[in-house]
């Protein structure tokens, strides 16, 4: 499932509201902005909406305020520590990063050259690099003075090392998360992964996974996610772009939601396990198709 900016901001900063004493920014539209780095328009949205749920008032002078402050005596830092996952801006930054996750998996050799590939896409060489860089920060590509843009290639080893690093340290993560975890969060997690009766019908919301991270106030294990997660995040959910990979993901986030709903911690650890190492086969049966195509 594609989600969208205003509902990854609105997650993210509604967990920070209403769990955290401090904020690392103003709470105003300009340094939310900046902090999420989009525009104001996303950040507008998101703030109506806050407003319309209590979380946020708007005082005479049109200045923003939070309706409750948590006494927590929690830094705010503790969840920002975790870098949010590469969010695609625009058609572009998506059909860019599509393209590059199929480079990496064909293991492409050649620089990719910002006048080149702008063309390609016809846009400009400044709106090319943007978006490279975004890429280089998700891991997926590297700047190489005077040659261009080197593609990571994908190596069957190291995926597997990151998977049984991943495996260990989010369940640690969720364990740790769950005096955090907040039952309509929780609900809303759920309804948005969708089992359809036909295979096209189905959704995947992935945001779940980077909500316990977040909240499991270890720096050690964010600091993994923050450097490993989004290149191997972005190959993940490329390889569940079919329907069938779809729809067996959204009944395992549905697992994993509906047993920590029910407080099964077992249960709902169990199926996290199941879902982290589906993701080889996942993978593993792509890089078969393509090389087969």
């Amino acid at each position: 499932m594609s989600v969208k900016v205003t509902d990854t901001i609105k997650q993210d900063l509604k967990n920070q509201l209403e769990s955290y004493s401090e904020l690392p920014f103003r709470l105003t539209l300009g340094a939310v902005a900046d902090y999420y780095s989009v525009s104001l328009t996303p950040v507008r949205l998101v703030v109506e909406e806050l407003i319309e749920e209590g979380i946020i008032t708007r005082k005479s002078n049109g200045r923003l305020e939070r309706v409750n402050i948590p006494d927590t005596g929690k830094k705010s830092s503790r969840v920002s520590q975790f870098k949010k996952p590469l969010k695609f801006s625009s058609t572009l930054d998506e059909q860019v990063a599509n393209d590059v996750v199929k480079m990496c998996f064909d293991n492409h050799t050649e620089y990719l050259r910002e006048e080149a590939t702008a063309a390609k896409y016809g846009t400009g060489r400044t709106i090319m690099r943007q978006v490279f860089s975004r890429l280089a920060g998700a891991g997926l590509i590297e700047h190489v003075p005077r040659c261009g843009w080197k593609v990571r290639s994908f190596r069957e080893k190291d995926m597997l090392d990151y998977l049984e690093i991943r495996e260990i340290l989010e369940v640690k993560a969720l364990e740790l998360a769950r005096p955090y975890l907040i039952e309509d969060d929780l609900r809303k997690f759920l309804s948005g992964n969708i089992v359809g009766d036909k295979h096209d019908e189905s959704e995947i919301d992935n945001n779940m996974h980077n909500y316990w991270i977040s909240r499991c106030d270890n720096v050690y294990i964010q600091d993994f996610f923050n450097r490993h997660g989004e290149f191997y995040g972005a190959l993940f959910d490329f390889a569940s772009l079919g329907d069938q990979v779809k729809s067996e993901m959204a009944q395992e986030h549905c697992d994993i939601l509906e047993n920590l709903l029910a407080r099964d911690w077992k249960r709902a650890e169990k199926a996290l396990v199941k879902h982290i190492r589906d993701q080889r086969q996942n993978v593993m049966r792509l890089v078969k198709l393509r090389k087969l195509g």
